[in-house]
């Protein structure tokens, strides 16, 4: 089996029911963050992370996603008559960034089963995780930082941060103790899905980047359906405890939900303020509102 990561799966089959009106017809992958789709961010994650092949996994209403990742022949034609040659630039690097893939999952029956989906494209391989709803602003991408642990430790790596007070029954929170050589490595023995603060047992809640070893598709197919009737990737990544190590990371960087209205906002305003073309107009802008 290969140890290197080369694989990518992003699973983008969900209804994106908290935003709607807007999901009602546009993927909530497809929402922009500034003027890039959520789902591009964690594209350019993974590739500056060394990832050699993305797998999206969609479902009905997403091909608008395949889209923006393809030649646009319409537009590359009309901006080239109009000698607009950045956007052209611009519109054919979207085209040509990745290699990427698609599988369809036809039921929506969980984030477990989603990864399940992407078992034929990853194979026997070790493989990340993106959920891209999940944004995070890091100096050294995410994703890249969870392969180097990978790599030195050999074990599965899940993306934590520390959540203190009630927030955190909204997250997966992990079982163990932090690595007496690294404070960023917690050595995980169990986790708890959204537990209350009385029961947690631990302050570090699981976010969307995941390092795995192939040997999760096996235990996710054995995996029975848990609430609302959903595969869940906990449930797979527990089973997989019993056979070999797991730990979390306490990534360097921020984290935003972007699956999440308020989240969003948050975002857009601070990505926005890093942007050297408009953040001087904005950040004046920003100052001048009656707060």
């Amino acid at each position: 089996m290969s140890k290197r990561v080369r694989k990518a799966v992003f699973p983008a089959a969900g209804l994106g029911t908290r935003f709607l009106p807007a999901t009602k017809a546009i993927p909530k992958e497809m929402l922009a963050l500034v003027d890039k789709p959520i789902i591009q961010y964690g594209v350019e994650e993974a590739l500056a992370s060394g990832i050699e092949h993305i797998v999206i996994v969609t479902g009905r209403g997403k091909s608008t996603m395949e889209d923006h990742f393809d030649l646009s022949f319409e537009l590359d034609a009309t901006l080239e008559r109009k000698g607009k040659k950045e956007l052209l630039e611009l519109s054919r690097k979207v085209a040509s960034m990745a290699r990427i893939s698609y599988v369809r999952q036809k039921e929506p029956l969980g984030l477990g089963h989603a990864v399940l989906c992407a078992r034929d494209l990853v194979g026997d391989e070790p493989f990340a995780v993106l959920l891209p709803d999940d944004i995070v602003d890091a100096a050294r991408p995410c994703i890249g930082q969870m392969i180097e642990v990978f790599n030195q430790r050999g074990g599965s790596v899940l993306a934590t941060m520390a959540i203190d007070g009630p927030a955190i029954s909204a997250y997966g929170v992990l079982a163990g103790s932090p690595d007496p050589e690294n404070p960023r490595i917690f050595n995980c023995t169990g986790m708890v899905e959204k537990p209350e603060l009385e029961n947690a047992p631990s302050n570090q809640a699981i976010v969307g980047r995941y390092v795995l070893t192939p040997r999760i598709f096996e235990l996710l197919e054995k995996t029975r359906p848990g609430a609302g009737g959903e595969i869940q990737l906990t449930d797979g990544i527990l089973a997989l405890l019993q056979h070999e190590k797991v730990f979390g990371y306490t990534f360097e960087g921020k984290r935003y939900d972007a699956g999440d209205k308020f989240g969003m906002l948050q975002a857009t305003v601070e990505f926005a303020l890093k942007r050297p073309e408009f953040a001087d107009r904005f950040r004046a802008y920003l100052k001048g509102l009656t707060l």
